[in-house]
């Protein structure tokens, strides 16, 4: 592709290292009911899941009452809240890498399968909430990642199509939604991947 026209970054995973904080919320919220998931399920079937998705798993495979949906969901992301306030701090790389973005006239999107209050409040906590011309949540949505449906509202949000869009993911559910979108796809394994160096070979010297 030429250079992009839009980069659109996942978040969890990919700006904010919150996988673990995720997880630990959630099973902190299970805990209180008598459940847990496994690290290995964590890792090969719910990671990059939206917490009402991974709910629903567990009402499907463990017998979750449905009523006890609501609460659970509360719990987790007070806690994870919680967890962001204490941990998350602003990353020089990512500061500079959006910074050139913003210099070189590229628009900048997030896609992502955590919620509003979340987001935003861990991309305040990490210093770069203002670089973001669309912030694109799973309540903005019908159908979360897998499904390419975020990025192609982040893309028609930003004026910009599929071919002009670079997308910045970690986790194989937001990797199929990104190809599925017809984006270019960046993959990095952590947020310490995320830097100018990593999203050059996509702009030449230019970036």
């Amino acid at each position: 592709m030429s250079s992009p026209v839009a980069v659109i970054f996942d978040m969890d995973g990919v700006l904010i290292d919150a996988r673990e904080w995720h997880y630990e919320a959630l099973n902190d919220a299970l805990g209180l009911f008598g459940l847990a998931i496994s690290r290995e399920d964590h890792l090969t079937k719910f990671d990059g899941l939206p917490t009402r998705d991974k709910l629903a798993m567990l009402t499907q495979d463990e017998g979750l009452p449905v009523e006890l949906h609501k609460v659970i969901n509360a719990i987790k992301q007070e806690r994870t809240l919680r967890i962001a306030a204490a941990s998350c701090y602003p990353q020089a790389h990512h500061l500079i890498l959006l910074a050139t973005l913003r210099r070189q006239g590229v628009k900048i999107g997030l896609a992502t399968n955590s919620i509003r209050q979340t987001t935003e409040a861990m991309l305040g906590h990490a210093g770069i909430l203002e670089f973001f011309d669309v912030v694109v949540t799973n309540e903005d949505v019908k159908r979360a990642k897998p499904d390419p449906e975020v990025y192609l509202t982040a893309m028609r949000m930003l004026g910009v199509q599929a071919r002009e869009t670079l997308v910045v993911e970690d986790n194989p559910h937001g990797v199929a939604a990104a190809k599925a979108s017809g984006a270019t796809v960046c993959i990095v394994a952590d947020p310490s991947e995320v830097h100018t160096e990593t999203l050059r070979r996509y702009f030449g010297v230019g970036l």
